[in-house]
C-alpha cells in the first residue's frame, strides 16, 4: 500500500511522541506515550495513554513533563499498551520530532514483545526543518511552533507535542507544494531512519557490545577498552548509564571513575568490555 511516487496529501501520516523517565534508553522507560493520525487534510483519530513505569520517576525528571508518579500509579505498564501502539500506527507513514529519541524506546518495546517493525523508515519533523526552514532561530519543536505561527499547547506532553510534532511537518511539506512526493520528502531529510537501527536485541549477539548492556541492566561498573579520547587503548572503569543508537553514530553514555560528568563513547571506538 506504501507508494513513495505519491503526494504527501494523498497520504496518511501519524505524528507520535513519547515521554520518558530520563535520557537514555536501557535506563530509562516510557511513562506516556500518544499518536494523531493525519488523512484528506485532517486530524481522524487520535492515541494517548500513561504508562506506569517500574520504578518512581525523580523529581528532575517530574518537573519537565509534569507527569506524577500519583498520575500514572493505576495506568497499564508499557507491555500491556505496545501492542494497541503498533496497531495503531500501521498503514502511515510516520514522524516525529527528534525521532531518533523516539525510535530508541520504542524500538526496545517493540522486541520484547516480539512485534515486527514498521516497513517504513520514520520522518522527523527536526532534520526536515533544518532543511526547510533555516532561518529559525532553533530547530526545537516550541520554537518552531513560534516561529511559524503555530498553536503550542502544552509542552512535554505527549498528546500536545504529537499534534505540535504535525503541524510543523505539515508546514515543512506545505512549504515544498503540493506535488512533492513522500519519495522526496525522504530524500531531503538526507538522514534515513530505519527502525531495525535502533535494534538492542541486534546488539545483545555481539561482543563486546553484550557486555555493555548488561552492566547497564545491572546498574554495575564496566571495564572497557576505548580507542579513543587522551588515552586510547588503556582500559578504563565506567559507570555506564545508556546506549543510545544515533544515525550519527551509536555511543555509550557512561561516567569514567573519578568524574563528574557522563561523556560519550563511540560503540566503534570500544574494543573490549568486561563486568
Amino acid at each position: 500500500m506504501f507508494d513513495l511516487n505519491k503526494s504527501w496529501n494523498k497520504e496518511t501520516i501519524i505524528a507520535f511522541d513519547t515521554e520518558t523517565t530520563g535520557k537514555y534508553p536501557l535506563e530509562s522507560e516510557i511513562c506516556e506515550i500518544a499518536a494523531v493520525k493525519w488523512q484528506n487534510g485532517q486530524i481522524v483519530d487520535k492515541f494517548q495513554q500513561l504508562i506506569k513505569p517500574s520504578s518512581k520517576m525523580s523529581d528532575e525528571v517530574i518537573q519537565i513533563h509534569h507527569i506524577t508518579n500519583e498520575m500514572v500509579e493505576s495506568s497499564p505498564s508499557i507491555s500491556n499498551v505496545i501492542k494497541q501502539f503498533a496497531d495503531f500506527i500501521k498503514e502511515a507513514y510516520l514522524v516525529a520530532h527528534h525521532a531518533p529519541f523516539d525510535l530508541g524506546f520504542l524500538a526496545i518495546e517493540f522486541e520484547k514483545q516480539n512485534i515486527s517493525f514498521p516497513e517504513h523508515p520514520v520522518l522527523c519533523s527536526s532534520l526536515l526543518s533544518r532543511k526547510i526552514f533555516p532561518s529559525s532561530p532553533n530547530h526545537r519543536l516550541q520554537t518552531l511552533l513560534g516561529y511559524l505561527n503555530l498553536e503550542k499547547g502544552q509542552a512535554h506532553r505527549a498528546l500536545d507535542d504529537s499534534i505540535a510534532c504535525l503541524n510543523v511537518t505539515l508546514k515543512c511539506f506545505e512549504k515544498l507544494g503540493p506535488e512533492i512526493t513522500i519519495g522526496d520528502i525522504f530524500k531531503i531529510q538526507l538522514k534515513k531512519l530505519n527502525w531495525l537501527d535502533y535494534s538492542i536485541q541486534d546488539l545483545h549477539k555481539k561482543e563486546p557490545w553484550k557486555n555493555i548492556i548488561e552492566a547497564i541492566h545491572r546498574k554495575s561498573n564496566l571495564f572497557m577498552t576505548y580507542q579513543g579520547g587522551s588515552k586510547p587503548g588503556t582500559e578504563r572503569e565506567v559507570c555506564p548509564k545508556g546506549i543510545v543508537r544515533s544515525p550519527n553514530g551509536d555511543f555509550l553514555v557512561a561516567m569514567a571513575q573519578g568524574e563528574k560528568i557522563a561523556k560519550r563513547y563511540f560503540l566503534d571506538k570500544i574494543t573490549a568490555a568486561r563486568l
